[in-house]
């Protein structure tokens, strides 16, 4: 069998922040501790990474990277509310793999201004999408709103979307890494931000929904 080349320890570097971060939260983790879990000295560390917040900034570049495909709008077609729910699990699954930007949002702005930039940049991309859904729908008749009523629509799912996680998290905190209750917790984010649209859909737009609604709900 042919061997797969080690990883390089830049990139073992960046796995094993990413866990610590999101197990243990941003604030709670330095270079020294990521260094002793790595076992490798601090100056090994510093020769891939100049400090904490390189460290932050390169997995925020993996995020995004991952994310940009989500985020870019289809132009071949409408779409409809089977791409909603797609779209938003795809979304929670991603906001889930890299849950401290989220969990630890303001603090991590605060002292962070390349993130903060960055990070203004993606939820205007994510609004862009969620305006691109409504917009559709509206199109083909299955919604019916004004156009402030979808700006303030998409808006409003982008900031359930951004802050959901940090909310399910106050409600079940001890229980919270385990893969069934993240399972439902990102089950009903789905289903929270699709229930904004819910007033605003018509006809075959809201049977659907409901079907869906059911299935995501049914346990």
């Amino acid at each position: 069998m042919e061997r797969k080349p080690p990883r390089r320890t830049r990139e073992r570097i960046l796995e094993l922040s990413l866990r610590l971060f999101n197990d243990f939260g941003e604030p709670n983790i330095n270079t020294t501790i990521i260094a002793e879990e790595m076992n490798i000295s601090p100056g090994n560390l510093y020769y891939h990474f100049k400090n904490k917040d390189d460290i932050i900034n390169c997995i925020f570049q993996q995020f995004e990277r991952e994310i940009d495909e989500l985020l870019t709008v289809p132009t071949s077609r409408k779409p409809n509310v089977e791409d909603a729910w797609l779209f938003l699990h795809l979304l929670f699954e991603l906001i889930w793999k890299y849950r401290f930007f989220y969990r630890d949002l303001n603090n991590l702005l605060i002292n962070n201004r390349t993130l903060e930039l960055r990070f203004k940049t993606l939820l205007a991309q994510k609004t862009k999408v969620a305006r691109w859904l409504c917009e559709g729908l509206a199109g083909q008749k299955e919604l019916k709103a004004t156009r402030p009523e979808i700006e303030a629509l998409a808006t409003n799912m982008v900031v359930v979307a951004t802050y959901w996680l940090s909310y399910e998290y106050v409600l079940n905190p001890r229980r919270f890494s385990e893969p069934a209750v993240v399972g439902e917790a990102l089950a009903r984010g789905c289903y929270q931000v699709m229930a904004l649209t819910a007033p605003y859909l018509e006809g075959n737009a809201r049977r659907l929904f409901e079907k869906l609604a059911g299935e995501y709900l049914k346990d």
